[in-house]
């Protein structure tokens, strides 16, 4: 069995084999995924954190052949830029990629060199998730642009932005809103919401297609054209620029 390892600070998950395919993730430097299907120029992979399945540029993999998966990362760089060293090379890598440690850094250690000695860590495993700690690594992400399929500071979506501030907390979301939807509690009403609930959002059709944090029950801070914080109140979220109703509220879920 082979897995994959990303060797760029980002690299895309398209749809299909092909630079003009659609980007719908991205593995972000240091994860792994296991290896499905193997073209010339691009691997179908899983990503070993969420289960999601892409197709990556060959040129921008690592391949190895085991990766621990009992053994998931606990430690992630902390800030906005860290600076490390890939195969003795200078780089830059974005908040939240794994810092690698025991044996999965030992079996990558033939393919790729990494020192992240000048970079800033945050330990996930000791992290509690109350309200301060919940706002303080949402705010990082304020200002970062809305990409589809991005999960980094560089560039993020709606999923993928709740999913990476989780992470620095140890609690594990899949990727796609209407899947983390799937997971924790439900709140019943908005005014027993508190920081770091979730609050999922509907179409026209009822499929969701929208998440974001609650940091109380009457502000939101979510990925729209940017990582914003806007108004919410029982129907959804008011932009607090327009004042326009730009999400219908289906469901609110806690994680912890």
């Amino acid at each position: 069995m082979a897995y994959a390892v990303c060797k760029v600070p980002v690299a895309p998950l398209r749809a299909e084999p092909a630079h003009k395919s659609e980007m719908i993730s991205q593995l972000l430097f240091a994860e792994a995924a296991l290896v499905l299907e193997e073209g010339k120029d691009f691997i179908k992979v899983q990503g070993v954190y969420d289960g999601y399945e892409g197709w990556c540029q060959r040129s921008q993999l690592a391949i190895i052949d085991n990766w621990a998966n009992n053994t998931p990362a606990q430690t992630f760089t902390a800030e906005w830029i860290n600076a490390i060293t890939i195969n003795n090379l200078p780089s830059k890598v974005p908040l939240g990629v794994p810092v690698l440690n025991g044996v999965n850094r030992q079996q990558l250690a033939a393919v790729l060199s990494i020192d992240y000695k000048e970079a800033a860590t945050w330990n996930a495993a000791g992290a509690k998730p109350g309200a301060d700690a919940i706002k303080e690594r949402a705010m990082l992400f304020l200002n970062t642009p809305y990409l589809w399929g991005g999960r980094s500071v560089f560039g993020v979506d709606c999923s993928g932005f709740t999913q990476m501030v989780f992470r620095f907390f140890n609690i594990p979301l899949l990727r796609d809103a209407y899947l983390q939807a799937t997971q924790g509690e439900v709140v019943g009403f908005l005014q027993e919401a508190r920081c770091g609930d979730l609050a999922f959002f509907d179409n026209a059709e009822g499929r969701i297609t929208h998440v974001g944090i609650l940091l109380n029950d009457h502000e939101i801070i979510h990925a729209s054209g940017n990582v914003r914080i806007d108004k919410i109140d029982n129907a959804g979220i008011l932009n607090v620029e327009t004042g326009l109703r730009t999400h219908q509220l289906r469901i609110i879920k806690r994680y912890f």
